[in-house]
């Protein structure tokens, strides 16, 4: 993690879909202004094979991602935390220099049924509606950078 950048904390139940998901459009839509990460309540210990697939369709790859314990970020400074579940939502703790606190809760694509198809196509949606949100708070985080660097006030 780079201590120049502020930290995105992004955290549901599981940290295993919603959260990752997330955590990759943020990061591929706004990584250049902060730092973007996502951790779970109780961790699954996975990342699900299907929030991978949706997201490498559009050319995000997460593959490489971990599920983590929100309790690992404790020790850093978050700036905004951004929770995706009712659960993480409640269970959620303050973070030294917590400034912003946002919940937005998503459908668990984990809980689809049906064929492997019809799965995949509740994960797309899920997926689209989360970067509909995170492109958006994206981009008004950068509106809001630039109008600090140009001196306006809102």
């Amino acid at each position: 993690m780079n201590p120049d950048k502020p930290i995105i904390l992004i955290l549901c139940t599981g940290n295993s879909c919603r959260s990752h998901l997330a955590e990759g459009v943020l990061r591929a839509s706004a990584g250049d202004l902060f730092e973007v990460a996502s951790a779970g309540s109780k961790p699954a210990g996975y990342v699900h094979p299907f929030a991978i697939a949706v997201l490498k369709e559009i050319d995000i790859d997460i593959s490489a991602h971990q599920s983590k314990h929100m309790n690992e970020f404790l020790d850093r400074k978050v700036e905004t935390v951004i929770t995706v579940c009712g659960h993480a939502d409640q269970a959620c703790p303050m973070y030294p220099g917590q400034l912003n606190r946002h919940h937005w809760p998503f459908f668990d694509p984990a809980h689809a049924t049906g064929t492997d198809e019809e799965k995949l196509a509740v994960f797309r949606r899920v997926r689209d509606e989360i970067k509909r949100c995170f492109t958006a708070y994206a981009d008004g985080r950068r509106d809001e950078r630039k109008r600090a660097t140009m001196g306006v006030t809102k």
